[in-house]
């Protein structure tokens, strides 16, 4: 019955003229109104049938649709602009009991309280929060953390740098924080036109699952220090990096099996969470 209540419901063209929800530049938005192609972004997560679902910037709610449709058991849908909350309201009448709708900033709200376990997150992720968000999920103290899944839309040159591996231009600081503690995969590419209005760069879903444990020991706050220090002058050698984290960081990078004259692109999540050890020693 729920899925024919949603077949009903206006075209997304249609809810954004009735609601005004011309797409704010200040927001980040890029609307996808393709139910086809929100349905398959939908299915990149697997089975939602046992899970809840915390979506991020739902908009006009055509993602929010495909969740429902494909059986999602229960979604969240966090929004800041509050002229799509009416329009969102109209799809949770389409589904009593399955859609809360809550006005407020992702970066600021705390959803654990509103979720019940085993939570998938997806998102068209706003471009101008989405690798904050991301690094935030990723970098919690205690693993495994609040979500089973992220299955996320990025530009495509930050989920590129998302699954990148050593040794290539696009490897750095949200690939280590990525692939210490989960495992990610580009399931695929969206083109720019696919949006309204049509942004200049073409977007991916990258997948992302927890892993049960990390992959080597480290502090997540040191780690970040680390990677974040590294990465911030690429082109330098990693004894200049990082000389202010220890004075004896060329000793302490021979410990972890790096060269001082290594840049980082070259270095494994291994070795970097090695070095983040021996620091914390200290």
């Amino acid at each position: 019955m729920q899925v024919n209540a949603l077949d009903a419901l206006p075209p997304l063209r249609e809810v954004i003229a009735t609601h005004g929800l011309a797409a704010r530049k200040s927001l980040g938005q890029n609307f996808l109104l393709d139910l086809n192609l929100t349905a398959k972004i939908a299915r990149a997560a697997g089975d939602l049938s046992d899970a809840d679902v915390l979506e991020i910037g739902p908009g006009p709610g055509g993602l929010t649709r495909s969740l429902l449709a494909e059986g999602a058991r229960r979604v969240l849908a966090v929004e800041t602009d509050r002229r799509c909350v009416p329009a969102l309201a109209e799809v949770a009448r389409a589904c009593p009991g399955r859609l809360e709708v809550i006005s407020a900033d992702a970066l600021r709200f705390d959803p654990r309280g509103h979720l019940s376990p085993p939570v998938k997150v997806m998102a068209n992720l706003p471009y101008n929060i989405g690798t904050q968000l991301l690094a935030r999920w990723l970098s919690p103290p205690e693993w495994p953390p609040f979500w089973q899944s992220l299955t996320l839309m990025f530009q495509r040159e930050v989920a590129e740098r998302i699954v990148a591996r050593p040794g290539s231009k696009s490897y750095g600081r949200l690939s280590i924080l990525t692939g210490w503690r989960s495992q990610a995969r580009l399931v695929m590419d969206v083109p720019a036109r696919a949006f309204t209005p049509q942004p200049k760069v073409n977007s991916s879903v990258v997948h992302i699952e927890a892993l049960p444990a990390p992959r080597f020991p480290a502090d997540a706050r040191t780690l970040g220090k680390v990677v974040a220090c590294a990465f911030r002058h690429r082109r330098k050698m990693l004894r200049s990096s990082l000389k202010g984290l220890a004075p004896d960081i060329e000793d302490r990078l021979h410990v972890a099996g790096i060269r001082p004259t290594d840049r980082p692109e070259t270095v494994d999540i291994e070795r970097f969470c090695a070095l983040s050890e021996n620091l914390d020693k200290g």
